[in-house]
């Protein structure tokens, strides 16, 4: 009822088992638990878990800002609630190596399903933001090795984001998430693809899974599924899409507040007590406690 009833274990082999049946996985961001909740029931592959989204419900910019404690604290929130499997950004794996072994434990430890690594310097910035550097090539092989060889499930996905497109061109990027398939990367996120095109060639040159990033406001076209789906794309998301739609409904709310002094104009905008409820399967709590309470000793 409070938890999840299937396990890691098998959250990873569904998605393992996803990735390989050439279907579009859709994976919509969660920026806590409820909202996971939700993903679930309206019936979506998995849930991903966002740096920015993280750093934005802090108050702080997304560039590096986060630990290893706080990426660690909102993902089990969301692993324990839904069956789904959820991938998390460990942004650059929070150090260097042994940071990096030790990041990998920990979100298998915590039910994740995978987890992505970029090769951004740190302190990094959004992918989707301009004049970002990136590491050396060999810096970063590291660090993928170190992931494939941390994890104890093979169904655990260790994904290797590369931002070399803005600096170092498709090819750069193509060139980089070569090197980190051959280093043990389970799937590869090229971020800031700018077109069809671009997911195209990629697909051609990379044997394993892909994943697109279908944020709003940044590099990319926004493609629809069934393009990406034809495109060859393993899986996509949609990080920072249900903080967005979220903050835009809190701020104009707010708005009305201030100036009709009330928010009875906004009943109708709103998730209502009951549709809450639904969601929390707050009647299964009550069965539970009554069973408890009214419990007698013959």
């Amino acid at each position: 009822m409070i938890n999840s009833t299937i396990t890691a274990t098998e959250k990873r082999k569904v998605l393992a088992e996803g990735l390989a049946s050439g279907k579009l996985l859709k994976f919509p961001g969660a920026y806590n638990a409820l909202v996971a909740m939700i993903i679930e029931q309206l019936g979506f592959d998995g849930i991903y878990i966002s740096g920015a989204v993280m750093s934005n419900s802090l108050g702080l910019p997304d560039i590096g800002f986060t630990t290893l404690t706080e990426v660690s604290q909102m993902a089990s929130q969301i692993t324990r609630v839904s069956s789904l499997p959820a991938i998390v950004d460990v942004d650059t794996g929070f150090g260097e190596t042994m940071n990096v072994a030790r990041t990998i434990m920990e979100m298998e430890r915590l039910g994740l399903a995978g987890c992505h690594l970029e090769d951004q310097t740190n302190p990094k910035r959004c992918g989707h933001l301009d004049h970002k550097t990136i590491v050396p090539m060999e810096e970063m092989i590291k660090k993928v090795k170190t992931a494939a060889e941390a994890k104890t499930d093979p169904n655990f996905i260790v994904m290797a984001r590369t931002d070399a497109r803005a600096t170092e061109g498709l090819d750069g990027a193509i060139n980089r998430a070569k090197a980190y398939v051959d280093a043990g990367a389970d799937m590869i996120f090229p971020e800031a693809m700018y077109s069809e095109a671009d997911f195209e060639q990629m697909r051609k040159a990379i044997s394993v899974p892909i994943l697109a990033n279908m944020t709003e406001f940044g590099k990319s076209e926004l493609l629809t599924a069934g393009q990406l789906e034809n495109l060859g794309v393993n899986m996509v998301i949609y990080p920072v899409t249900t903080q967005r739609l979220a903050m835009k409904a809190v701020s104009d709310g707010l708005k009305t507040i201030l100036t009709e002094g009330t928010q009875e104009s906004l009943l109708t905008n709103m998730q209502t007590r009951k549709e809450l409820y639904e969601v929390l399967r707050y009647e299964d709590y009550d069965a539970f406690d009554s069973s408890i309470y009214n419990f007698n000793l013959d």
